[in-house]
């Protein structure tokens, strides 16, 4: 599967932002999608994943709370709504999908998309 995602930019300190992650004429509904962001100097690192069927949605501890995966298997797009963005958050976010259930690690994720900056600055 190929994957577009977009939705990055240039946001002040707790501005929020909504990613998007698609794949146009095809089908997200049997793989487990995910995002991953990588800061400046920085591996790269799970965010946020929902799993195929309807499953559940997990992140990453600094994630949890203020940043929310959905995914709308009719239109093969999934989202990342990112709030109360920090400095820190600055990174290039990248979707990814796998046919596994429940995986946090780079390796299990087979298809990837290309990155998303997203900037945040005061």
């Amino acid at each position: 599967v190929q994957l577009q995602a977009s939705g990055g930019g240039l946001v002040q300190p707790g501005d929020s932002l909504r990613l998007s992650c698609s794949a146009p004429g095809q089908t997200i509904r049997q793989y487990t999608m995910g995002w991953f962001r990588q800061a400046p100097g920085k591996d790269r690192e799970f965010v946020a994943a929902a799993n195929w069927g309807g499953g559940s949605r997990y992140y990453a501890s600094y994630a949890a709370g203020r940043f929310t995966i959905s995914r709308d298997d009719t239109e093969n797009v999934v989202y990342l709504q990112l709030n109360n963005l920090k400095p820190e958050d600055t990174a290039v976010y990248r979707c990814a999908a796998s046919t596994v259930l429940g995986p946090r690690q780079e390796s299990l994720f087979q298809f990837w998309g290309q990155g998303t900056l997203v900037t945040v600055s005061s």
